[in-house]
């Protein structure tokens, strides 16, 4: 068995997104075993296991990661994470890795591979609600399938935007009120709100949405409104209903699982897909264990690692 400490080290953005991409096909052909995660909460945070398995990849394993908001106040990342693949045909672990940079680009990844098939445009202006490492995670991802030709970003912490921008210097990056920053082709929302901070009225007809931050039961980042006229598509139906951007409004009668129009891997197949310019479109990611075990097959490959006797 191996360990690899910083397997996300040297990976290319393009490829990352491809595997992603062709993990989600495998979700749509049905070809993936994949549970939803499981929560266990504490007073302020959680933390999820999720198993799956891909036979075309011949790969199996559980990914564990916690998210705690008010980690990066005592120097922690909000979200960190250590993934254990399996031999399918033994059971046996063959390797333990470091999987919280790992995450960061998967979930990027999920949101470029959406952003790819159901942005209104080739290029697009961006806009970014939350400045944190997801943001970073998605501009990247995005930047590699879109030509994005302005970013605006809002943060809780306006020197936490300012920050952001300056990494991105060499791009239009600006700070912008929350309003503005939603007059974009394309908004990623990527915080840990409860409680809807983007409203109905600040979304313009043909934006789509990456809603990212909504990954457990009782968090909600959009005006249900918005959900109501948008089309709205999620990784995974039984996962997006219990805790992605729909539960919360779900849970209120506000919105029916029976509206969800298709999952990613739909899109990618070209079973569905963006209908007019002019449709406001949701991709609601929660986040899959095959889009882990799809980033951990290429970081595996030539990448440090130290031997760990097992059993």
């Amino acid at each position: 068995m191996f360990y690899y400490q910083n397997p996300a080290e040297g990976l290319a953005i393009r490829e990352v997104n491809r595997v992603v991409e062709e993990a989600f096909a495998e979700h749509g052909r049905g070809r993936v075993q994949m549970p939803p995660k499981l929560y266990v909460t504490f007073d302020h945070g959680d933390f999820r296991t999720m198993p799956a398995y891909i036979p075309s990849l011949s790969l199996a394993g559980v990914k564990i990661v916690n998210v705690h908001p008010g980690n990066p106040r005592i120097g922690f990342p909000t979200v960190m994470a250590l993934l254990i693949i399996l031999d399918p045909g033994t059971g046996i672990p063959v390797a333990i890795l470091n999987a919280t940079t790992l995450t960061d680009l998967r979930t990027g990844a999920a949101g470029g591979v959406a952003a790819k098939y159901l942005a209104p445009s080739r290029t697009v202006t961006l806009g970014l609600v939350g400045s944190g490492r997801q943001a970073a995670a998605q501009l990247d991802a995005i930047a590699a399938e879109r030509e994005v030709t302005e970013i605006k970003v809002w943060s809780r912490n306006e020197k936490n935007a300012v920050s952001f921008c300056r990494k991105y210097s060499s791009l239009d990056c600006t700070v912008a009120p929350l309003e503005k920053v939603c007059d974009c082709d394309v908004l990623v929302t990527s915080t840990p709100s409860r409680e809807p901070v983007i409203r109905d009225d600040w979304i313009r007809e043909g934006t789509h949405i990456n809603a990212i931050g909504a990954d457990a039961p009782g968090k909600q980042e959009l005006d249900p409104g918005i959900i109501q006229r948008a089309t709205v598509f999620v990784d995974d139906p039984a996962q997006a209903v219990h805790s992605g951007e729909i539960n919360v409004p779900i849970a209120k009668g506000l919105f029916s699982p029976e509206r969800i129009e298709g999952t990613l891997g739909e899109v990618v197949l070209g079973r569905k897909k963006r209908m007019s310019r002019d449709e406001i479109t949701i991709f609601d990611s929660t986040g899959l264990a095959i889009q882990d075990l799809a980033v951990a097959e290429i970081a595996m490959k030539s990448r440090e690692r130290v031997a760990l006797r097992f059993p």
